[in-house]
């Protein structure tokens, strides 16, 4: 005989249609969304993963400060770590259309190839192909012309260089730029024509035997960095574990598929509450036919495998068509947001078992639980409790005594608030949960916005330069200085470049009282390590093992980088350099009396606010999904939970009916009720949400090279309960709808 419960499975599906509806359609773009992005980070990743071999990616690369001949090459190559050197030359030029930088460079046969994306490459002298993320940002369309310097090239075609994934310039930049810096191939003959100017002398390398895992690679580069500096002194060495250009688009790939896998469970944690709650009500609603059922022979088990199937069924139907999706539409638009960040090759969608796995069989796991939980403590109680419709575990006892000053309609609200506090427990961690991610769509760009005020108040000079050689200008105000790279050695993050400045006495540009032999800090740096004024601050060699340990003695402003100055003098005495050493200017006008072969690198504001405009451009579109995101399920969240309290008062709005009170004062006993609540916990929500999100900033950008200090402007804690406010009232205007609904005879039904 079939079992008559499976009937009843279709029956309360349809009477509950409206709920399922809204959380099927939730729950399936949710699904949707988060299966798109992990089998598109997935596609993504693997197709990043096989460009180590497929283009031969260099396992790193050095620039000396000449053109090292055969027998030096030889000497190199010949060291106690055996390499393959390759000779991988570049230089920059500045656009003319727009106003960028552009590294070219010859074709690359033998080491980190390049793929063609559009178009071809270059066959005559006038030329070029270039970057494919680089020409989107800028517009420029294969076939449209390019001025490079003194240089009117034809791009032929959009490529994609293997080891600039990330467009990062400079291996200490905090973000990549995408936008004002840009890679180009061109034919050798033309390579050559554009002279010295700014040419770098940069080599990459293979191991013989190819490092076995991450420390080994350590040791070798360490090995080899030191045979290399004792033959020709280095000016930059970037293994590749270390090269950002070559391993962000990874890590951000992988980082990306952990966040989202995140954002769904504690998504589905959630629904599975709500689930629990409105299933907790359906069984108060039908406990004499429970009690019947337990009283006929039906099992405890059985009656929880019931009520655990339309849950379950939901999900299952939810995540199946959700993933359906993820591999059609939302695929796409995943695809095109990592094209919109990175230059990535092609690549083919694949079939990702880890996907289907987090997004189905994970969701199915966390609603199985939490239900299977609720379920088994509420249908623990007898059958005769079950008849007799007493659903307390525990002796009833007497309701709180509240005083009788307080008006009856302040009492009838407390009654309601106290009678239903799991329900406004659940909508406060709702309420929470949306605020996070609605507080993250609202203030990340003004607070990309702010980081470049921050920069731009902040910038030591309008013109920073940085020199091979020290070379004397007559550019009026320009302020000698001295710099230099050291890493971190703290052991809590991630190895960091720092910049080395030494200032002179009464310095124009940086005013700080630096003395003898103590140094301030970037305010960046404070920030992110900890360090404050009296600490001991410890440094090593860029290229080598030498440690060097000062004491702090103040904090300079400047939130955006990771800085130590210190006196020239000191700088000098400290890393043994001729008296009167400088390779540097501060100036507020450009400095034109210095050939360019002797620039290493000019600093100004667009070379410092790259982070926040790169982040807005690759963002943009996410940020604005994440508020749209939030504000839907503060509202689904909202909606199905004060539903479950109208339900579970229906008796009593009924009653009140029929005592006389009319729909406009029901609403204000129960609808205004739940109202106070949902803006209490509005307000409430919001410096919990502030601090959460606070946290979330400092721990991801701590993986970052730089800083991006943390700020929220004050609008936007007025903006998100405003948010919540608008989209609360169009959730009560629904829920006056379902009160108008409650029938008169309601009151007469399970009287106890």
């Amino acid at each position: 005989m079939r079992n008559p419960l499976i009937k009843r499975l279709s029956r309360e599906l349809k009477g509950e249609i409206g709920k399922y509806i809204v959380l099927f359609l939730f729950i399936t773009m949710m699904i949707g969304i988060v299966s798109g992005f992990l089998v598109a980070a997935g596609s993504m990743a693997t197709a990043y993963d096989e460009s180590f071999e497929k283009y031969n990616i260099e396992q790193g690369n050095f620039e000396l400060l000449q053109k090292a001949d055969d027998e030096t090459i030889k000497k190199i190559e010949d060291g106690k770590e055996k390499v393959k050197v390759y000779e991988n030359f570049y230089i920059e030029r500045e656009t003319k259309e727009v106003d960028s930088t552009v590294r070219i460079f010859k074709n690359r046969k033998d080491i980190d190839k390049i793929c063609i994306m559009e178009g071809e490459l270059p066959t005559t002298d006038d030329e070029i192909a270039i970057d494919r993320m680089y020409a989107v940002n800028n517009d420029y369309k294969v076939g449209d012309n390019i001025t490079l310097g003194d240089k009117k090239l034809k791009i032929t075609g959009y490529v994609a260089l293997s080891d600039y994934s990330a467009l990062y310039s400079n291996p200490s930049d905090t973000m990549f730029d995408a936008v004002k810096f840009g890679v180009a191939i061109v034919t050798d003959e033309l390579f050559d024509d554009f002279g010295e100017a700014n040419l770098h002398y940069s080599y990459s390398w293979k191991y013989d035997k190819a490092p076995v895992d991450d420390k080994d690679a350590q040791d070798k580069a360490e090995e080899l960095m030191k045979h290399i500096n004792s033959i020709s002194p280095l000016t930059q060495f970037i293994p590749e574990y270390s090269n950002q250009a070559i391993h962000f688009t990874g890590d951000d790939i992988n980082g990306d598929s952990t966040m989202i896998a995140v954002f769904l469970y504690l998504f589905m944690i959630i629904i599975a509450f709500i689930f629990a709650i409105t299933t907790g009500n359906t069984i108060a609603k039908e406990a004499n036919v429970i009690g019947t059922l337990r009283a006929s022979g039906y099992t405890k088990a059985e009656l929880v495998r019931h009520y655990l199937a339309t849950p379950m069924f939901v999900v299952l139907v939810a995540a199946v068509v959700g993933n359906i999706l993820g591999y059609t539409c939302f695929k796409d638009f995943a695809v095109s947001a990592y094209y919109g960040s990175y230059s990535l090759p092609t690549y083919v969608t694949i079939w990702n078992a880890e996907a289907f796995v987090k997004t189905t069989v994970v969701p199915l796991i966390i609603l199985f639980i939490i239900n299977l939980v609720m379920l088994i403590d509420k249908l623990s109680l007898s059958p005769l409790k079950f008849l007799r419709r007493d659903l307390k575990k525990r002796q009833k006892k007497k309701a709180f005594k509240l005083n009788t000053k307080i008006g009856i309609l302040k009492r009838f609200r407390l009654r309601v608030i106290f009678q239903n506090i799991p329900n406004y427990v659940t909508i406060f961690v709702g309420v929470l949960f949306a605020g996070v991610i609605i507080f993250f769509g609202l203030a990340m760009k003004p607070m990309l916005l702010h980081y470049q005020e921050v920069i731009e108040d902040n910038m030591i000079a309008k013109y920073q330069y940085v020199l091979k050689a020290p070379v004397e200008t007559e550019t009026k105000g320009a302020e000698k200085y001295c710099a230099g790279s050291m890493k971190t050695v703290d052991d809590k993050l991630k190895e960091e470049n720092v910049t080395v400045y030494g200032i002179q006495k009464d310095s124009k540009f940086v005013k700080a009282d630096i003395k003898g032999d103590g140094v301030y800090i970037s305010d960046g740096y404070s920030q992110k390590f900890g360090i404050d004024v009296g600490d001991e601050l410890t440094m090593k060699e860029s290229y080598g093992d030498k440690k060097y340990t000062f004491k702090v003695d103040g904090v300079y402003d400047g939130q955006e980088s990771i800085a130590v100055y210190m006196t020239d003098d000191n700088f000098i005495k400290t890393f043994d350099l001729d008296d009167g050493y400088f390779n540097g200017y501060f100036s507020n006008t450009k400095i034109d009396d210095i050939d360019d072969l002797y620039i290493a690198t000019t600093i100004t504001k667009d070379d410092m606010t790259k982070t926040s405009r790169q982040l807005i451009v690759s963002m943009g579109s996410m940020i604005s999904a994440f508020a749209g995101a939030g504000i839907i399920s503060f509202m689904l969240i909202i909606y199905l939970l004060s539903k479950v309290v109208i339900e579970k008062n229906s008796q009593s709005i009924s009653m009140t009916k029929i005592l006389g009170y009319n729909n406009r004062e029901i609403n204000s006993l129960y609808i205004t009720t739940t109202s106070i609540v949902v803006i209490v916990s509005l307000i409430l929500s919001v410096p919990l949400v502030n601090v959460t999100l606070k946290y979330i900033f400092i721990a991801a950008f701590a993986q970052y090279s730089g800083w991006l200090p943390y700020y929220i402007p004050a609008y936007i804690f007025v903006e998100v309960p405003l948010f919540g406010i608008i989209a609360y009232a169009v959730v009560a205007f629904i829920l006056t709808r379902r009160v108008k609904k409650v029938p008169l005879d309601e009151a007469l039904k399970n009287v106890e």
